[in-house]
């Protein structure tokens, strides 16, 4: 057997060590691992089930589970008899043509070497099926199929009685496509919708014709009662509260239900030393949409965000299937669009697609992100004079001006401008070992940015190229995604792109340096754009977070503490990588600016960026040029949290006090943990399903930074959008 098929059969026979063993457990056994190589072709396939004592327990045995799968059942050949007004090429359909036997591919024709000749009857079925319609939609009223039969399949929250009484349809009725669908998806009592509402919002609700015959059809509807797919407590397992309580813990972390209402009902029953349990859920709306204003010195910057939570690919194309309004809804995959824009001067759009169980039958996580930016640059003659703008310019020191200099009309400079493309592609699996707790996952990305006189950047003109490779090993076993009591996380990665200086000949040593801009800017910048046309560097993070509660119950003070480092490196030290550096300080959000190529990082209590611009003012780095690059090459942060709810729910709100510690540094060879910014304040975080995290933070900033001149943080008010890793 592959690997996969065994994993497979492992979960579907519902067998676990310490189980109590009867004959109706292994007859049952035998009939879903039959089953379960029936669906896939083997029809001959052989189970025998042999057991042995165990000697290294007492009234134990052993049970081997002998497969031999024997050959898949193909098509050797599909014939048609009475056939007159269809021709045989139409019903099989062809290389450019698709016909009712569509699915159905004969074996030993060369045209069909790449596609399944397994045998099926589910294939069978549709085929059948799919040839009556065909003939009904050539106007031949009378093949239509008159009588059928209803089964059900997988149903285990609600009886087959109740099921076929929500249905309203019984054996013998006409055939009715379009009712049955109504009845078991789109109306409001609806089967599905019986699901929805008790909290089943993975399940899925698919009819299937399994069996034509003459003017009959069996119809086998199979239930898939999605959210079972999180528990770790199936029915037949033998009982284990770490078991429940991780189960508890991932119906919590996904997102659709109340994690403070997730506590199951155990109910034993004594006499026959079994025990259900009630997962008693609430289920809640996380789809969000983030509507947001900002003002820079253009003027009024806007954001429209939305991201749907319970998206499903697999029901995008298909008829009939479960939707909520426009999307089509039930797998529980997430699918976000962002668009934000200052009118002509600033635009930026971006998708994304993300699923934690890619393919329905494993907690294989797979993304994959697009996203495009443009920003103009500002006439050096334009005055924004509104009256928002002249507060902005005392603010950010740009004081008075000369109102017969400057232009209050034309601002954009659209012949300037930096843009930038990307795409990402991103693979994830649960691993076993050392615990199920672990993550690894793999990113491939490609960044494309396209700079034509822009002046506020290492490189003015040109085009430089990022395709890197992300590795991350993560961890994360908190018992709630909006306020954790215990538990913790932590993440290691690294990203990397290929050593282009290894092997493309270019003596980088000998390029013009900083310097060479001041006499023969022209040919800096020429070599700057040669230099990066392809970026490299290999860039180091680790990050991690505890909560420890630190009394009982629900409404607790919490402790939090969080240790970061991140470090970039480079293959050849005569092309340090300008893109992928750090901007330390502030709110620790990003948003557009002169500063598109760096990770932003926060350290509350200080200015957006000061650190990092710091840390070149102290080095020597600093050249006072326009061509300077200001974000730091190393950093890290250290946090001292304590929190307290004050609302726990569908609306969360808490607040918080902290001591925090950080620095950046030009140089990696100069990285210091012990040489810190301090800083302290208090806060408050407010969920709302519809919204997000919000908050607002007031630090005090101990140290000195370079602002300017040199000068402590001081006080600093900082709003948070968005949850922080």
């Amino acid at each position: 057997m592959k690997k996969s098929e065994r994993e497979d059969l492992e979960n579907k026979l519902g067998m676990a060590k310490g189980m109590s063993l009867t004959k109706n457990l292994i007859d049952r056994a035998k009939i879903l691992a039959t089953k379960y190589f029936d669906d896939k072709g083997y029809k001959n396939a052989e189970i025998d089930i042999r057991q042995s004592d165990d000697v290294t327990g007492k009234n134990q045995v052993v049970l081997d589970v002998y497969i031999d799968k024997k050959a898949k059942m193909k098509v050797r050949r599909i014939i048609f008899d009475g056939n007159e007004k269809v021709a045989d090429k139409k019903i099989k359909g062809g290389f450019f043509s698709k016909g009712a036997f569509g699915k159905i591919h004969e074996a030993g024709k060369l045209g069909n070497f790449f596609k399944a000749k397994k045998f099926t009857p589910e294939r069978y079925g549709e085929a059948k099926q799919a040839l009556i319609d065909k003939y009904n939609e050539m106007g031949f009223r009378d093949a239509t199929i008159v009588e059928r039969n209803i089964s059900w399949v997988g149903n285990t929250v609600a009886n087959t009685d109740a099921l076929n009484k929500t249905l309203g349809m019984v054996k013998g009725d006409v055939y009715n496509q379009r009712l049955m669908n109504k009845r078991l998806i789109e109306d409001d009592d609806a089967v599905h919708n019986f699901y929805y509402n008790n909290g089943y919002v993975f399940s899925s609700v698919e009819p299937t014709d399994i069996n034509v015959v003459g003017d009959s059809i069996d119809v086998e509807v199979r239930i898939t009662e999605g959210v079972r797919r999180e528990l770790r407590t199936k029915p037949g397992d033998l009982f284990s509260k770490d078991a429940l309580m991780r189960s508890a813990r991932e119906i919590a972390s996904m997102g659709y239900f109340d994690p403070e209402s997730v506590s199951p009902d155990v109910k034993p029953n004594y006499q026959d030393g079994t025990v259900d349990v009630d997962w008693n859920l609430e289920q809640k709306s996380n789809d969000q949409l983030e509507l947001s204003l900002g003002w820079g010195q253009t003027g009024v910057i806007g954001r429209v965000g939305v991201k749907f939570n319970n998206f499903s690919l697999r029901n995008l194309l298909g008829k009939n299937k479960l939707r909520r309004g426009f999307l089509p809804a039930g797998d529980g995959e997430q699918i976000g669009l962002n668009f934000q824009t200052n009118g002509r001067y600033y635009s930026s759009y971006s998708a994304n697609y993300s699923t934690g169980w890619f393919g329905g039958k494993r907690p294989n996580a797979f993304n994959v992100g697009v996203y495009y930016s443009k920003q103009s640059d500002v006439s050096s003659t334009y005055y924004n004079s509104a009256y928002m703008n002249n507060i902005y310019s005392y603010m950010y020191g740009t004081g008075s001006y000369n109102s017969s200099y400057y232009n209050y009309d034309s601002f954009l400079d659209d012949d300037k401008y930096v843009k930038l493309l990307g795409i990402s592609v991103g693979w994830g699996k649960r691993l076993r070992w050392p615990d199920d707790y672990f993550q690894f996952s793999a990113t491939l990305a490609y960044q494309r940015y396209m700079l034509k006189d822009w002046q506020y950047f290492l490189i003015s003109n040109g085009n430089c190229n990022n395709i890197n490779l992300g590795l991350s090993l993560t961890r994360n076993s908190t018992d709630n995604p909006l306020f954790p009591r215990h538990g913790s996380e932590f993440s290691l990665s690294v990203t990397l792109t290929p050593p282009w200086s290894l092997f493309d000949g270019k003596d980088y040593k000998n390029l013009a340096t900083k310097k060479t801009f001041e006499t023969d800017n022209e040919r800096y910048q020429s070599e700057q754009s040669s230099k990066y046309k392809w970026v490299e560097y290999h860039k180091w993070k680790f990050k991690s977070r505890t909560y420890t509660a630190l009394s009982d119950g629900q409404k607790c003070f919490v402790l939090m503490t969080r240790v970061e480092f991140g470090l970039l490196g480079s293959y050849n030290k005569y092309k340090k990588s300008p893109f992928e550096t750090f901007y330390v300080g502030g709110d620790g959000m990003s948003g557009y600016s002169t500063s598109y190529a760096e990770e932003t990082i926060g350290l509350r209590g200080y200015d957006n960026g000061s650190i990092s611009s710091s840390a070149y003012v102290k080095g020597g780095e600093w050249s006072g040029s326009r061509y300077s690059a200001y974000d730091a090459y190393a950093y890290d942060r250290f946090t001292l949290e304590l929190r307290y709810p004050f609302m726990l729910g569908n609306t969360t709100i808490y607040g918080l006090g902290f001591l925090e510690g950080g620095n950046a540094w030009a140089k990696t060879r100069d990285f210091n943990p012990f040489d810190m910014k301090r800083s302290a304040g208090v806060g408050v975080r407010i969920f709302l399903p519809m919204v997000g995290l919000m908050g607002i933070d007031w630090a005090y900033g101990f140290d000195k930074v370079y602002n300017g001149g040199w000068q402590r943080g001081g006080g600093q008010f900082h709003f948070i959008l968005g949850q922080e890793f």
